[in-house]
């Protein structure tokens, strides 16, 4: 359970340090320019990343070359288990904790700039020598990024028709002193409705993007419709998160708010009719690394934020993630397991089991469904409980279920269901025809003429689950329940 009170960034970073083998600190200097990226793909990024790389510590670097005062960490959520240590609860149960959150919003708060420790430092853009890219250790994470990217920015926008606010996460690459260009995923985002509504009227959208916050926001501000349609605040699923409203101040140079405590915050306006091409400085046809595990390609006409302004902690502390990394993983498959268990549990109540979004799906593209079944009628509805959840998540490419005595967290196990307990004829069932995510390449009428579109896929449901009448059949081997600590300190 949680030990130390988690409010901000650096009382996440504190509660690490108070843990073994949670945080490796350096003073090592490091560019930023893809090898801060490169050494964490070996200590501890995981999830999609090309192999060797594996699950590890959060990695903070105290020195970064060109930036004196700044240090950066990355991986902070790159753990499952450190999910949970952050968020007070285990690790299974995390879906189950979100899923509760969602149900009981609390509403953020408004505090004075005095209480405000985002606005410590203020660089104005209008002052001579103002450089996003020199104030903002953004990094790279491949050599071949379109340049460097902000890839934990807490991007908060106000519908400018009913007020209403929300707040995503978006890929946000620095263009020049002041301009960022920012990627929206098409139909998936309400930034993007409030984004389009501002450039109806031909106004300027004012958006803050606050780094380095608690990770209950970062968490929050991934889920999606419909588990929060459209005037759902997602800071409000941070606030039950833990049990405390989240707190905003109001932003120097625009009309919108910031995370009060956050590391840095930029202060901008997306500007209406004004786009430019993402890797406009490098070229190379790529944007960055992407949660499927392949570098998405270079948007060539994307929206700019104009910056105003950009405050900052003392001695700030710039939080980044590696694209295809477990961060990924947690940051986006925890929501889609509670919008699941939600959506599920209304339909059909207790039969779903648990929910795991599964690493090598980035979090996205596949999840695995644990389901009971306690009675004849039963059967069948393991893949009713499938349906849902591609309705809950519309970017789910792949469902597999599986019984209530598969370890859903073990892929193994998950693998020894579906060579003993499925069936490629019988077990499989296709969903052909239906739009999920533009960043999967297979997903593209080049690798399937069939498809009409780019992002429109084949879905799929594994059915690894006993037919309930052969259910005495198909019993797992039963051991002897012994306590192992009397033969080894291991365990």
């Amino acid at each position: 359970m949680l030990k130390k009170k988690v409010t901000d960034l650096r009382s996440a970073i504190g509660l690490l340090k108070s843990v073994p083998g949670q945080l490796l600190e350096t003073n090592e200097p490091v560019d930023p320019h893809a090898e801060l990226s490169g050494v964490y793909r070996h200590v501890g990024a995981g999830g999609t990343v090309m192999r060797p790389t594996k699950t590890g510590p959060a990695m903070l670097f105290n020195t970064i070359n060109g930036h004196e005062d700044a240090r950066v960490i990355i991986g902070l959520l790159a753990s499952r288990s450190r999910v949970g240590l952050m968020l007070g609860t285990d690790p299974e149960r995390l879906g189950f904790l979100l899923k509760e959150a969602v149900s009981n919003p609390v509403a953020p708060i408004i505090v004075s700039k005095d209480k405000a420790s985002c606005q410590e430092v203020i660089h104005y853009a209008h002052e001579p020598g103002f450089d996003i890219r020199k104030l903002v250790p953004a990094p790279t994470n491949t050599e071949e990024d379109a340049g460097p990217y902000i890839t934990m920015g807490m991007c908060y926008a106000s519908d400018p028709a009913t007020g209403e606010s929300d707040i995503t996460i978006h890929r946000l690459c620095l263009q020049s002193k002041d301009e960022i260009s920012m990627y929206f995923v098409p139909g998936a985002r309400h930034l993007g409705v409030f984004r389009e509504r501002a450039e109806r009227s031909g106004k300027p959208l004012p958006i803050s993007i606050s780094i380095g916050v608690d990770p209950a926001i970062e968490i929050a501000a991934c889920f999606e419709p419909p588990t929060t349609p459209l005037g759902y605040n997602e800071l409000c699923i941070a606030g039950a998160i833990r049990n405390e409203a989240v707190e905003l101040v109001s932003c120097l140079t625009i009309n919108e708010k910031a995370i009060a405590n956050a590391e840095y915050v930029i202060e901008g306006e997306l500007l209406p009719g004004r786009c430019v091409r993402e890797d406009q400085h490098t070229n190379t046809g790529k944007a960055m690394p992407e949660f499927p595990g392949y570098t998405g390609p270079a948007n060539p006409e994307l929206p700019v934020i104009k910056v105003k302004a950009v405050t900052h902690r003392v001695q700030p502390i710039m939080q980044t993630c590696i694209g295809p990394s477990e961060e990924h993983v947690n940051m986006a498959g925890i929501p889609t397991e509670a919008s699941i268990l939600q959506m599920v549990e209304k339909a059909m109540p207790g039969r779903l089991l648990n929910v795991y979004a599964h690493s090598s799906g980035g979090g996205k593209y596949m999840a695995i469904l644990q389901i009971k079944k306690s009675q004849p009628s039963d059967e069948g509805r393991q893949r009713q409980a499938a349906l849902l959840a591609f309705s809950a998540f519309s970017e789910l490419k792949h469902v597999i279920l599986v019984d209530e005595d598969v370890d859903l967290f073990d892929s193994n196990d998950i693998m020894w269901a579906l060579n003993t307990r499925y069936q490629g004829d019988v077990d499989t069932i296709f969903i052909p025809g239906v739009r999920c995510h533009p960043l999967d390449p297979s997903q593209s009428p080049d690798y399937n003429p069939a498809l009409k579109d780019k992002g429109i896929s084949c879905k799929v449901i594994f059915d690894c689950t006993v037919p309930y009448h052969l259910k005495d059949k198909f019993k797992r081997s039963k051991f002897k329940e012994v306590d192992p600590r009397r033969f080894t300190t291991d365990i």
